[in-house]
C-alpha cells in the first residue's frame, strides 16, 4: 500500500511503494549502502576533529559542505573501492551531513534546553544502522514500470496507485524487517473538496487521543500497543535471555527474537497509522476548517502516563490531520495550548488555579456554566482559532467571539 506525505515547506509530496529486490540488486544494494556509510563515517571524522583544533587552537576553521565535498572528491581519486559506487548517493550523504550539523549548531546558538536539541551527527555502525540511499534526478530514472538506479541496480516497484507527476528524487531504504521500500518526491497536487460550512475544534488527551466539539468525530482510545502488550513482553524477554556480551555479535536466536519484536512494534505502528489517517481523513471531509490544539506529546514522555500516552500516538494522529488538511485544501490553524483547560469557551473568563486532571468537569465562577473538561477545551480552539462556534453546532455561545474577516 502507498503511503502519502506532503511537505508543506516546499509544496512536495511523498509516495513509497514497496520494492521487489533480487538477490543480486540486495548485494548491490548493501555495497553501496557501504560505501555511503564511510563518507558519512568520515564527515563525522572531519568534524570532530575540526571541533578539537578550534577549541585547541582558537582559531574558526569551517567544516561545510564545499570543505567535505573536497574531501569526497579526494577520497573518491585516491580509493577505488570507493569510487566503484555511484557518485549521486555519496554527494546526497554529505548534504544530509551539512544539514544535520547545521540543525544541530542552531539549537545551540539559539540556547534551547538540552532536551529539545537536535544532537550533533554520530557514527553509522554497520549493525545498528539501516540502509537508506538518497538519489536525484540524474541517479535513476523509471522504465517499463522498473526502478533503475546509477550503478546498474534494476528494482521492481509494487504500483499500488500511480504517481501524480515526474519525480524529482527517490529515497531507496529498509526497514527494521528487511523489507526495501522507494519513497518518491513529487509536485504537491491539492485536491479540493466540496465545502460543508461546518468548523471543528480539537483537543488532544489521553483518555481519549481527541476529543471534539462533535461527539461523532471524537477519537476514543484503540489501545493497540495493550492488546500486543503480552507478545511484546515476551519477545522482550527473549531478548534479553539470549543478549550479546558488549562487542559480540548477536546468536542466530537472538536475531530472530530482534526480527519477531520488530515484526510485532511494526505492526503496532502501522495499526496506529491507520487510525490516525482514517479519522483525519473523516475529519477533514466533513469540516471546512479544524482549530487543531498545537500539544508536544513529549512532554508526557516522563509522566506516569508514558505508556499510554504513547500509545495514543497523538504526534503521528496530529500530524496525519495536518497532512490531509493540506492535501485537500482545509483551513488548518493550530492553537497554543496554553491556559485552554482553564479559560471558559462561553465567557472567556479563566480560573485562577490550574484545575487537576481528576477534575473532568469545567465550571465556570463568572458565567456559571458546566462542561466537560475536554468538550470545553476543544470550543476554546474554536474561540482562539477565531472560528465562529455556531459552525460547529448550529448555535453561537454568548460571549464567544466572532469569526475573523479574510
Amino acid at each position: 500500500m502507498a503511503r502519502v506525505g506532503v511537505d508543506a515547506g516546499v509544496g512536495h509530496a511523498r509516495y513509497t511503494y514497496r520494492l521487489r529486490v533480487s538477490s543480486a540488486a540486495r548485494t548491490a544494494l548493501v555495497a553501496e549502502w557501504g560505501r555511503c556509510r564511510w563518507v558519512w563515517n568520515e564527515c563525522v571524522a572531519k568534524s570532530r576533529a575540526v571541533h578539537l583544533h578550534n577549541k585547541a587552537t582558537g582559531e574558526k576553521v569551517t567544516c561545510g559542505p564545499a570543505q567535505l565535498d573536497r574531501m569526497l572528491t579526494e577520497a573518491r581519486a585516491c580509493t577505488p573501492w570507493l569510487r566503484e559506487g555511484s557518485s549521486v548517493p555519496q554527494q546526497q550523504v554529505v548534504r544530509d551531513f551539512g544539514r544535520s550539523r547545521a540543525k544541530a549548531h542552531q539549537d545551540i546558538t539559539g540556547g534551547l534546553p538540552l532536551v529539545r536539541r537536535a544532537g550533533m551527527p554520530k557514527w553509522k555502525t554497520r549493525r545498528e544502522a539501516l540502509p537508506s540511499l538518497n538519489y536525484t534526478r540524474r541517479g535513476f530514472r523509471l522504465k517499463d514500470g522498473r526502478l533503475h538506479l546509477a550503478g546498474g541496480i534494476v528494482l521492481t516497484v509494487v504500483w499500488s496507485r500511480d504517481l501524480p507527476g515526474e519525480p524529482s528524487s527517490v529515497r531507496v531504504y529498509q526497514d527494521s524487517l528487511g523489507h526495501w521500500y522507494g519513497s518518491f518526491v513529487v509536485p504537491a497536487q491539492v485536491q479540493p473538496l466540496p465545502p460543508t460550512g461546518r468548523v471543528l475544534g480539537v483537543d488532544w488527551g489521553v483518555r481519549e487521543i481527541a476529543t471534539t466539539t462533535s461527539d461523532a468525530h471524537d477519537l476514543p482510545h484503540p489501545g493497540h500497543g495493550g492488546q500486543a502488550r503480552a507478545k511484546l513482553t515476551r519477545y522482550d524477554r527473549m531478548m534479553a535471555r539470549r543478549r550479546p556480551k558488549k562487542g559480540k555479535p548477536g546468536s542466530k536466536g537472538y536475531r530472530e527474537a530482534r526480527r519477531l519484536r520488530a515484526k510485532a512494534y511494526k505492526k503496532v505502528a502501522r495499526q496506529r497509522a491507520d487510525s490516525g489517517r482514517k479519522w483525519a481523513k473523516k475529519v477533514v471531509r466533513d469540516h471546512d476548517a479544524i482549530a487543531v490544539e498545537d500539544f508536544r506529546p513529549k512532554c508526557l514522555a516522563k509522566t506516569s502516563m508514558a505508556r499510554k500516552a504513547a500509545d495514543a500516538a497523538i504526534g503521528a494522529t496530529k500530524a496525519a490531520l495536518i497532512e490531509m488538511g493540506r492535501k485537500h485544501g482545509r483551513d488548518i490553524r493550530l492553537v497554543h495550548p496554553a491556559h485552554t483547560t482553564m479559560d471558559c469557551a462561553q465567557c472567556g473568563a479563566r480560573t485562577k488555579h490550574a484545575l487537576p486532571l481528576s477534575q473532568r468537569t469545567y465550571t465556570c465562577t463568572a458565567c456559571g456554566t458546566v462542561s466537560p473538561r475536554d468538550k470545553n477545551s476543544a470550543r476554546v480552539m474554536l474561540v482562539r482559532a477565531g472560528l465562529n462556534p455556531a459552525g460547529a453546532d448550529g448555535t453561537r455561545p454568548p460571549g464567544a467571539l466572532l469569526q475573523e474577516a479574510a
